[in-house]
């Protein structure tokens, strides 16, 4: 598996440090000879263009790295007091992380960056709120499968995987059918007197879209994780006095948790780069990196530029895939 990753990684970092060329490759040598000399010329203007042209504040960088320090630290100390705080304490501290996360998040958006790193700002944006909803929707769903009778419970996870036997083409296509002003949704809204509502060519529709597409990349591993639950907990939780409510927040969420981290991360990594969604379902105005990747390669032909993008688009996922894989080790372990 190193072998498939590693060699096709190198050859695309290899064209990111050439410069496009008219011809076949669209891009230059990395090593030419001249005269019996062997010499290497490697370019990292593909790399450059990608910050060009942005205007970033006199104090962005400082900004930046005081929100990320804090943001870290206190979720650091959240995680080593949590067994010898109140829940009250430790809410007040993740607190403390959330709102440096969200003034990081408004720097970034009150920035003016180029249309390569809004495209990037944008599938990030577009990839967190889509896992949100996915995890929303998602936990009571893998939740009732796994508390569902064994005779059931085949049958719920049949009808959760059961989209995947179409192409996943086909079923973007298709939602982009109920979403069109006389799409299904809308005639039916006008059964009942609701005027037609633009859906289709919006944000709306690609948030729709993504969750559609990846909930069941949630489900699964969720409630793999959630079925090895020991029942024993929850009758200890209940004979203590705690209520349906707290004991789901004191032991079936703690202990899921590492099946929600798996199960967002198998959401949020893919939808990042997402190109079909955008295309079919996003109106002009929806910059995703994956169509930014297609217009540099097909549209403009310039192969260096998009080998950069995604070169650059495989480092920002690295950390939440390193989270996903300690996630799945984890559910793995039945911890």
């Amino acid at each position: 598996m190193t072998l498939f990753f590693l060699v096709p990684l190198a050859v695309v970092f290899g064209i990111s440090l050439s410069v496009k060329q008219f011809g076949q490759p669209p891009f230059t040598d990395l090593l030419t000879t001249d005269s019996g000399t062997v010499q290497l010329t490697l370019h990292l203007s593909n790399y450059l263009k990608l910050i060009e042209g942005s205007t970033l504040g006199p104090n962005f960088w400082t900004q930046i790295i005081v929100f990320l320090l804090v943001g870290f630290v206190a979720f650091r100390i959240g995680r080593a007091v949590a067994k010898h705080v109140e829940p009250v304490a430790l809410w007040a501290i993740h607190a403390v992380a959330i709102v440096a996360i969200v003034l990081l998040i408004a720097t970034l958006y009150t920035t003016e960056f180029n249309v390569y790193l809004t495209a990037f700002l944008s599938s990030i944006r577009f990839a967190a709120i889509s896992t949100l909803f996915a995890v929303l929707i998602g936990y009571p769903m893998a939740y009732a499968i796994a508390r569902a009778p064994d005779r059931w419970r085949n049958i719920l996870l049949m009808l959760v995987i059961l989209p995947f036997w179409t192409s996943f083409l086909l079923r973007v296509y298709a939602l982009s059918g109920f979403m069109r002003g006389e799409g299904v949704i809308n005639q039916l809204l006008g059964t009942v007197g609701i005027p037609p509502l633009v859906m289709l060519q919006t944000d709306f529709a690609v948030y729709v879209g993504i969750v559609y597409s990846y909930l069941p990349f949630f489900v699964l591993p969720l409630y793999t994780n959630l079925v090895k639950l020991d029942p024993s907990l929850l009758e200890a939780s209940a004979d203590l006095g705690a209520r349906p409510f707290r004991t789901f927040l004191s032991v079936t969420l703690p202990l899921s948790m590492s099946g929600v981290i798996a199960g967002a991360m198998l959401v949020f990594i893919p939808a990042i780069g997402e190109f079909v969604i955008p295309s079919l379902l996003g109106g002009p105005g929806t910059q995703m990196i994956g169509r930014i990747l297609w217009d540099e390669f097909f549209a403009k032909t310039n192969w260096p530029r998009a080998a950069a993008l995604a070169v650059t688009l495989l480092v920002i996922v690295v950390i939440p895939f390193m989270l996903m894989q300690r996630a799945q080790d984890a559910v793995v372990a039945g911890r």
